[in-house]
């Protein structure tokens, strides 16, 4: 073999490898068409999540990506450590309470997420020890949350301030307020370490019929009309301008989730329900599930006016500076399959 002929041989593999090392990078992001091939969405394992649930369990979300798309999904315990997952591009959508959305907002100065179609009202409440029947009787009493700064943190700092008892960031103040996986909160609850929780569905129902604790609040009664966000869909602003097409598959498959809800609740309560199985192990029992799926609704509207007032409330606790939320919704999209499918639009 010549010389001349060995160098156009090695010539033809670096270009053939490099071709391969295009390739491979495009692989791993992108299709020969700049598409992503994999969606990687986040959600609790909560029936306040329930869209989440249905949407994964029944092949919602696939189906409309479609085959050349993975669908990728990662459970959190509270908002704050989903947005720091979607900070990091760990994920690029995720269902998340109204709090941490608006404080990705703020950090980012409005240049990180979206919030992109609403999912769930209600669902929360402040349950108690039986000897609590007063605000009055919460000083020097324990109360958990899922996680300082998360939605149903601000809601009881909040709450307590209203009734004059102060609490601060440190866990101190008249009532101590304990941040905690709601998972521990059942466990704490049941052992007398905590005298309440202000939690989401299903942990409220849980503590009063599998631990004896009875509702304070009702979150609901606290907000006009009963409706107050408690789950919204949120996108990596960059992940949607690059992608737009995914992120309006994403929303049809939400809507078409919601759609099952609240066509068929006991159909839909069953497969949340083995949905819950399969990220725990360890179903609902009926009572709970019958009772959770009561007290939520779910709804394509995010109910905007009660997260502009819930950044009131962060700000007022000292959760969050004051900050101009102009923008932070995108419900174009989602206009616009409502519309197509004869639905009544929402608005921000």
């Amino acid at each position: 073999m010549t010389r001349r002929f060995r160098g156009r041989i090695a010539a033809t593999a670096l270009i053939v490898l490099a071709g391969a090392g295009t390739l491979s990078a495009c692989g791993g992001d992108s299709d020969s068409g700049g598409g992503a091939t994999e969606v990687k969405l986040g959600f609790f394992p909560n029936i306040t999540h329930a869209t989440a649930l249905v949407g994964i369990k029944n092949g919602t979300f696939q189906k409309h990506l479609g085959a050349d798309v993975k669908l990728k999904t990662q459970s959190f315990n509270a908002g704050p450590a989903a947005v720091e997952a979607l900070f990091a591009k760990g994920i690029d959508a995720t269902y998340v309470g109204p709090n941490p959305a608006i404080n990705a907002w703020s950090k980012s100065k409005g240049k990180a997420i979206k919030i992109i179609a609403g999912a769930a009202s209600g669902g929360v409440a402040l349950v108690v020890k039986p000897g609590i029947n007063s605000a009055a009787d919460l000083k020097g009493k324990k109360i958990a949350t899922p996680q300082k700064g998360n939605t149903q943190d601000v809601a009881l700092r909040h709450w307590l301030q209203k009734q004059g008892l102060k609490t601060d960031l440190a866990g101190g103040g008249d009532v101590k307020i304990v941040p905690q996986e709601n998972s521990v909160t059942l466990q704490s609850f049941s052992q007398g370490q905590i005298d309440g929780a202000w939690v989401p569905e299903p942990f409220a129902s849980r503590l009063q019929q599998e631990s004896g604790g009875k509702v304070l609040i009702d979150e609901k009664t606290l907000w006009p009309n009963g409706k107050f966000v408690i789950t919204h869909l949120i996108v990596r602003a960059d992940f949607q301008k690059e992608h737009p097409d995914l992120v309006k598959k994403l929303i049809q498959a939400h809507v078409e989730a919601n759609d099952f809800i609240n066509n068929d609740k006991a159909a839909a309560a069953k497969v949340a329900n083995e949905q819950l199985n399969v990220l725990t192990g360890k179903p609902l029992k009926p009572s709970v599930l019958d009772a959770t799926f009561k007290n939520v609704e779910f709804t394509n509207d995010p109910v905007a006016t009660s997260l502009i007032e819930g950044a009131k409330h962060a700000e007022q606790v000292g959760l969050l500076e004051k900050t101009d939320l102009n923008g932070i919704y995108d419900l174009t999209t989602l206009n616009e399959i409502l519309k197509a499918g004869g639905k009544a639009q929402v608005n921000a």
